[in-house]
């Protein structure tokens, strides 16, 4: 049996807490501080386990907090691999030079970034430095290039740090559930996996820790009472009575 927990965890990450992660990149900018989900980190560290889900607002931290841990694992801020060189336009935060990995005994170094909004630069990057197994990502479908990418870099059979930024914004419902079931895979084959999200479906992603991110920081909290699902369910029961205020002129 895989110890996921506890000092002997063999998690690629079992807490982030404030120190130098030794990082010798260009820092970014420290307009990260301001923000409470990613001070509380700071003051306070944060203990995760085998698989972990931010939900929240946009501007809240969620992706500020996946870029960070993403980074200082070693993978570019961008999306791609432990060791990825991709960069476009350099937009993060210095939250990734703010923070120690503390990470489990012979834990996996495998590790990879899928952040949704930069996948169309990082699809570009796979062309030019092509592997000779990859398909022609930009040949494909918005959904369909996700779900091969993640098939195809995030495997049960290599454990290792899976983190994922918004990944819903690709897929149908039956794409979701897709991931859904290979997050799940991944996790119960002793890999790690940290995912941002404003799906409520991928939030259900089973034996997860859930933080809701806020004006408040970081809450762990059960599915069923997060505002996200709370305010989809109100809508899908009765979408007028919402409608009645957005609409209105």
């Amino acid at each position: 049996m895989v110890a996921r927990t506890g000092p002997w965890s063999t998690l690629p990450v079992r807490r982030v807490e404030a120190g130098d992660s030794g990082l010798e990149d260009e820092r970014g900018g420290d307009w990260h501080l301001s923000v409470p989900a990613v001070r509380q980190v700071l003051e306070q560290g944060w203990d995760l386990g085998p698989a972990t889900v931010l939900v929240g607002d946009n501007g809240t931290g969620k992706s500020t907090l996946v870029e960070g841990i993403a980074r200082a694992f070693g993978m570019a801020a961008e999306g791609g691999s432990t060791g990825s060189m991709h960069r476009t336009r350099p937009t993060e935060s210095g939250l990734a030079h703010d923070i120690r990995l503390v990470r489990g005994a012979g834990a996996p170094k495998r590790g990879f970034f899928l952040r949704a909004e930069t996948m169309h630069g990082f699809y570009t990057y796979l062309d030019a430095h092509p592997s000779g197994y990859d398909p022609e990502f930009h040949a494909m479908s918005h959904g369909e290039s996700f779900l091969e990418l993640i098939g195809s870099r995030m495997k049960p059979k290599n454990p290792g740090l899976y983190v994922l930024d918004e990944p819903e914004s690709a897929l149908s419902f039956t794409g979701s559930l897709a991931l859904l079931q290979h997050l799940h895979a991944l996790v119960r084959h002793d890999s790690q996996v940290i995912l941002s999200t404003h799906s409520p479906l991928l939030a259900a992603l089973p034996g997860a820790t859930i933080y809701e991110v806020g004006e408040w920081g970081l809450r762990e909290c059960a599915w069923e009472d997060l505002d996200l699902v709370v305010g989809w369910r109100g809508f899908l029961d009765d979408p007028q009575r919402y409608l009645r205020h957005v609409l209105e002129t």
